[in-house]
């Protein structure tokens, strides 16, 4: 017989996970991709409060859990909102009220970015995370757990 072993701090994660907004639209599922995400609880990579809804689920597990936005994607923070010259951009970016930009960091990294605003001099855009502020609903399905 199989062991299945809870999950705990230090083990690897591999599941399933769907998040639901407030109107019961799905933001993000890794199902529609047939990709489950992979983590080792505590590394980081998810908050605590998190960590703390899949401490003790075992493979085969479903579960579905509300967090707040600061378990979640965090509060927006003013500090990522950014005006650029709209001399900036071309007519292959041109600039759209809820258009995602790809922005190239110095590492060669793409951020991506929120257009918020466009008027004849700059674009406001947002590099928060489009989820930020908000409420979510997590349905995790967790396939496997090893040590």
């Amino acid at each position: 017989m199989i062991k299945r072993l809870p999950i705990e701090h230090g083990r690897e994660v591999v599941l399933h996970f769907t998040i639901k907004l407030s109107d019961d639209s799905v933001a993000d599922s890794t199902k529609m991709s047939g990709k489950p995400a992979k983590c080792r609880m505590g590394d980081g990579s998810l908050t605590d409060n998190f960590e703390a809804c899949l401490v003790g689920l075992r493979a085969g597990d479903e579960r579905e859990f509300e967090l707040a936005p600061e378990d979640a994607f965090g509060e927006p923070n003013r500090d990522n909102i950014y005006q650029v010259d709209r001399t900036k951009f071309t007519d292959q970016t041109k600039p759209e009220v809820g258009a995602i930009i790809a922005f190239t960091q110095p590492d060669g990294t793409d951020l991506p970015g929120i257009v918020r605003a466009v008027n004849e001099r700059f674009v406001t855009i947002d590099f928060n995370h489009p989820l930020a502020g908000q409420r979510v609903r997590f349905a995790v399905e967790i396939i496997e757990v090893n040590p």
